[in-house]
Parts: C-alpha cells; sequence; structure tokens
C-alpha cells in the first residue's frame, strides 16, 4: 500500500513536533484515514491532547485545517490511490496485517540491504533490549546464530551494562530493541555509542532518535488493543535473518548441520 503524502509529511516532522504532537502523530501514522472521520475534536480525545494542539499539529504539517488533510486524501482516492481503512470489529488478523504491512511500507529494500551487509560484516553482533523489548531482541539473536557466530544479548539478567559497552569494538555493530515504555536508559545509550555502528528498530515514538543513529526501523504496534502486538518486528526480523542467511558470506557455509550435529550429539531436542 503505497504512503500518503499525508503520512509522509508525519514522518518528516516528526522531530519538530510537541510531545502532544508527537502523541497525534503516532496514532494518525498508523490510522491515517481516520481523518476521514474524525473531528478536530474526537482526535484530541483519542490521544488524549487539546482541540488547539490538533488544530496545531495540522498547522505544523503545512496544512491550513483538518478539512485540507480530508480534501487531500478524497483527492489521491479518487485518482486511484488505494487508501487502507480502520477496523473496528475485532477482525484480529486483519489488524495484524494491517500493522504489518504499514510497516514494511516505511522500510526500502536498500535499508535491509544495507543492513544485513552490515551484519555480515561486523566483528561481532551486540542486541540490546529492555522490558518487553528483551524476548524481540533474543527472538532476534536464536536466529542470527542459525547464521553466524559472536552474537550476543544484553542486559544480562542481573547484570549491569557499563563493563559491556565498554567492551564494544569499532567493528562491532549494535542493535537496540525499543519499543515504547522503554526504560531511560535507552536515550543514554544512544547517545554513548557511535552513530555509524548504531542500529535502532522501534515504534513511531522513537523517530526522535532518527538522526542518532546509522539506521531506523520503525514497526507497528497498533493502538486498538490494550497490549501491543508484535507480529510486524518478528516479520522484519525473519526478512533479515533470511536474506543474511542467503548471502554470498554464508549461503555456502554449514553452520546449520554442523549445529544440529550438535543437537544429536547433546541429545537436546527431540
Amino acid at each position: 500500500m503505497p504512503k500518503s503524502k499525508f503520512v509522509a509529511l508525519i514522518s518528516q516532522s516528526y522531530q519538530q513536533l510537541s510531545p502532544n504532537g508527537r502523541k497525534i502523530a503516532n496514532y494518525l501514522q498508523q490510522n491515517p484515514t481516520d481523518v476521514l472521520n474524525l473531528s478536530v475534536a474526537e482526535i484530541a480525545q483519542i490521544t488524549l491532547t487539546s482541540k488547539a494542539t490538533v488544530s496545531r499539529f495540522f498547522r505544523q504539517l503545512g496544512y491550513d485545517n483538518l478539512q485540507q488533510v480530508k480534501d487531500q486524501m478524497r483527492q489521491a482516492r479518487n485518482a486511484g490511490m488505494p487508501l487502507g481503512t480502520a477496523h473496528k470489529n475485532n477482525d484480529y488478523i486483519t489488524q495484524e496485517l494491517d500493522r504489518i504491512r504499514q510497516t514494511w511500507d516505511n522500510v526500502k529494500p536498500e535499508d535491509i540491504t544495507q543492513l544485513v551487509e552490515s551484519i555480515t560484516l561486523a566483528s561481532r553482533i551486540t542486541l540490546i533490549g529492555f522490558r518487553n523489548s528483551y524476548p524481540v531482541a533474543m527472538h532476534f539473536r536464536q536466529q542470527l546464530l542459525q547464521v553466524r557466530g559472536k552474537v550476543r544479548l544484553l542486559p544480562l539478567p542481573g547484570q549491569t551494562l557499563g563493563e559491556e559497552i565498554e567492551d564494544i569494538s569499532n567493528d562491532e555493530l549494535v542493535i537496540i530493541i525499543a519499543f515504547r515504555r522503554r526504560p531511560k536508559i535507552v536515550e543514554k545509550l544512544i547517545d554513548l555509542i557511535p552513530k555509524k555502528q548504531l542500529v535502532l528498530m522501534a515504534d513511531p515514538s522513537a523517530q526522535i532518535y532518527k538522526e542518532k543513529v546509522n539506521q531506523l526501523f520503525i514497526c507497528q504496534l497498533g493502538q486498538e488493543l490494550p497490549l501491543d502486538s508484535y507480529s510486524a518486528p518478528m516479520s522484519v526480523i525473519s526478512v533479515i535473518c533470511n536474506q543474511v542467511l542467503n548471502s554470498d558470506r554464508y549461503a555456502e557455509q554449514n553452520r546449520i548441520d554442523a549445529i544440529s550435529n550438535l543437537f544429536k550429539q547433546l541429545d537436546e531436542l527431540e
């Protein structure tokens, strides 16, 4: 699904928005066609902001008002541009697919190619995740370990990070997984780790760090349910790891066979 001009403008302006403006941006990036049916007051109510903040948000994007956004989106639809529709009827599968599509709309093939190359060339991969991001980072590590060695996961249970961050080498790649409600230490880590070797995978609220990282992968977690969905980041991780596996550097290696033989020797799996 092509990205509308309205959504593109939100991405371009995100770092200049106020904290309340970012709340509106986070919602409308995931539900852009809601502007066709909602009023300024309704958007303010949904995003827990004010009507004045919503009106100011649209002006910051370059629009005179909400009506101008509606007119632009309707003109695009009339010209043949497909626009997604919001699903409010507990159609969970459709909602999951929408989140994945919205995520991939903003991931360019060259972004994946660049990250795959970085992963294959790095001396070591360090994956960092906290709270709900930790199991996503762990899954990323387990997938990469099928393909290459020297992949570590931080933080270790009950341990501090200072010793580990000091140990990062100049040819190491650091991937931080940092979805919303992330601890404050994430910002400090982003400031400490050199930009050229730092990749961030996060939800739309992390667009404030875009200029501080070498690559930023934004994944949609959804807002229509009480708990977040991680289907979109898992989809991105799957594509990345499979492309690493099929890269010229690893395609001919027999690491997977060697690991399978060790499973048999150790009698670890059924």
